[in-house]
């Protein structure tokens, strides 16, 4: 059996779906749903079976987003962009990038913000964190002691009436070269603040 038929077997597929759900209803990052839906499945470690790619993943959220949540789904992804479009100007020095759900057009109330900085020096957005007094959480985006560093605000938004996590994920700026590289359907997976604006722009616009 290859790898691309043991990624489109019925039991990966079935992850697929199970993760798609976790990330609209929990809120949970691709990664962490598709352990936790091989989990749920008992079929993590199963020999034979692959785990599915990430834009299986966001294949099978699409479709759940558009059969629950299609009344609700594009406000919130607008309030979470622009949300996201005020802290990129803050961090502006660091060369923001966002990313994930807000980024690819999936996220809803329930998905963190994930915006990548770019820094000459890696601690100099703590540092202005700080000298902001802004309070963050500091982990890391992998168990992989070599993974960039992670900084977690808990930003307020009004529009929602709660504070929504907000990670920034801290890179050397030789990590800019290749961020923009397209996935297998030509879509990048994170964007600057020149190219969220064009997104909101067009969703103002109603063509999106």
């Amino acid at each position: 059996m290859t790898f691309n038929q043991r990624e489109h077997s019925p039991a990966t597929d079935e992850i697929a779906t199970t993760a798609a759900r976790l990330v609209v209803e929990d809120g949970l990052e691709y990664a962490a749903a598709k352990r936790k839906a091989a989990r749920l499945l008992g079929r993590r470690g199963a020999r034979g079976i692959a785990m599915p790619s990430n834009e299986a993943v966001e294949a099978e959220v699409r479709d759940y987003l558009a059969i629950f949540c299609a009344d609700t789904q594009p406000t919130e992804l607008r309030v979470l962009r622009e949300l996201g479009a005020r802290w990129m100007e803050r961090l502006a020095a660091f060369r923001p990038h966002l990313g994930g759900a807000a980024w690819r057009g999936t996220a809803t109330r329930r998905s963190a913000l994930v915006i990548e900085l770019y820094c000459d020096d890696e601690k100099s957005a703590e540092v202005m964190l700080i000298n902001a007094g802004i309070p963050y959480d500091i982990g890391s985006a992998d168990v992989n002691d070599e993974s960039p560093p992670v900084l977690t605000v808990m930003a307020p938004c009004p529009e929602f009436g709660e504070r929504v996590p907000v990670h920034f994920i801290v890179h050397d700026f030789d990590g800019l070269r290749g961020a923009l590289r397209p996935d297998a359907g030509g879509r990048t997976w994170r964007g600057d603040l020149a190219a969220l604006r064009r997104c909101l722009d067009v969703a103002k616009d109603g063509l999106q």
